[in-house]
């Protein structure tokens, strides 16, 4: 990456990671793709229970594979023909993998989901969450964080996943209330009140969506 966009980089994770701290949420910053994985596996105990919900990011960053390799039990709902199963399985793992649609530059993370698993599972259940974020997904403030989760991450969603709403066909939002909407729950994550229990690693990349 170019070296001036990675020292733009750096300073904002830093603003960002003092926002995390005073709500209560750890932040960390990773120069790539590759550290941002040597944080997460040291944040993990070897023999501890992995869920994670869709997350582009934490495949992109080989999080989910080497889990998976590894002396980990990871919940791959892939694996498994009742994907309600998996689903309910995450509410009592010692860690849920997630990341975030956007998050503004004071520590305040927007996820909008269509089920519902992923934003409850942030919300309540898994001892630990942990969030992987790539620095394109850092907005200035609370409605341009929204912005992008509605506009940006959702239409790209609704058409990774072939469904029919006018976002898909369009690429922006229309506040739609189509069967198909993804837009169910939208969780605006603003303080946890229980220390440690959520995780932020700021990658120095373009992650997801």
């Amino acid at each position: 990456m170019d070296a001036n966009i990675t020292k733009r980089n750096e300073l904002l994770a830093q603003k960002t990671i003092e926002g995390l701290k005073s709500r209560n949420m750890e932040g960390y910053y990773a120069s790539s793709k590759e550290k941002a994985l040597k944080i997460a596996l040291e944040l993990i105990p070897e023999g501890s229970s992995v869920s994670m919900g869709g997350a582009m990011s934490v495949h992109e960053i080989g999080l989910s594979e080497a889990l998976k390799e590894g002396d980990y039990n990871f919940i791959d709902r892939d694996a498994y023909e009742d994907k309600r199963q998996a689903m309910l399985m995450a509410y009592d793992a010692d860690f849920f993998l997630s990341s975030c649609n956007a998050m503004t530059d004071d520590g305040i993370l927007v996820n909008i989901d269509g089920n519902a698993n992923r934003v409850s599972a942030i919300a309540q259940g898994p001892k630990h969450v942990i969030f992987i974020v790539g620095m394109n997904k850092v907005c200035s403030d609370i409605d341009s964080a929204m912005k992008r989760a509605r506009n940006v991450a959702a239409p790209i969603n609704t058409q990774r996943f072939g469904l029919n709403t006018p976002c898909s066909k369009k690429g922006t939002c229309f506040n739609c209330k189509s069967p198909d909407t993804i837009c169910c729950q939208i969780l605006i994550t603003r303080f946890s009140r229980h220390k440690g229990r959520i995780s932020v690693i700021l990658v120095n990349d373009d992650l997801g969506y």
